[in-house]
């Protein structure tokens, strides 16, 4: 993101940001949770979501806490958890969500095909299979997507689909840790889109190729 914030100024969040730094007036343990957040985000400084979540510095805490978890304490491959927050952001249509996420996938070892699959692919949830079990992605990707896709769209998910996660080899930890992860950030992407944090619901997800370029 570019800038201090990566806030884009040509339009506004339905909301102003918080300050960047705690209020002159705020309760003293405000500026223990700003210094909470900056930690996790230390070399970057806070994005536009902390500074959305900030006027609720409890909540901020809170959502800080749990998410920093998914993020730095899970078992689950980085790169496979990487790829089903992105998969939530292309069935929310989350826009920031996925330009953020995108690039991290492909640093956590996700292939370009295997990312643009989670872009392109048709909804499992609603009965679409044949495409995904001809898609780059390997049988654990396969799973983790169409566990993705049920948790995101239908809410309940079929027993079949549960079961194909502990067929592939995920175990009872990284299966809590994938459904934490997946339920997180489609709150994640809810709050951004409702909000339009970033200034990022008008515009488009950046491409694949746009993404590899930016990395190389």
């Amino acid at each position: 993101m570019g800038g201090s914030t990566g806030i884009n100024h040509t339009r506004t969040m339905r909301l102003p940001y918080a300050p960047s730094t705690p209020p002159v007036d705020a309760p003293p343990d405000t500026a223990d949770i700003y210094a909470r957040i900056a930690e996790r985000r230390k070399p970057r400084p806070l994005i536009p979501l902390d500074l959305s979540l900030l006027h609720s510095p409890p909540v901020a805490d809170g959502w800080n806490s749990f998410i920093g978890a998914i993020r730095s304490r899970t078992m689950v491959d980085s790169g496979v958890m990487e790829l089903a927050v992105c998969r939530v952001a292309v069935l929310n249509n989350a826009i920031y969500e996925w330009n953020a996420h995108a690039p991290l996938a492909l640093k956590g070892g996700i292939t370009p095909d295997q990312l643009h699959a989670a872009l392109t692919l048709p909804c499992t949830a609603e009965g679409d299979i044949a495409k995904l079990e001809s898609s780059a992605l390997t049988p654990q990707q396969r799973a983790v997507l169409r566990y993705t896709d049920q948790m995101t769209r239908t809410i309940r998910v079929q027993d079949a689909v549960f079961a194909e996660l502990k067929t592939v080899g995920y175990d009872d930890r990284e299966i809590v840790e994938l459904t934490t992860g997946i339920a997180g950030y489609n709150c994640v992407s809810r709050f951004l889109v409702a909000l339009d944090v970033g200034e990022n619901n008008a515009r488009e997800m950046k491409s694949v190729d746009e993404l590899v370029a930016s990395l190389q």
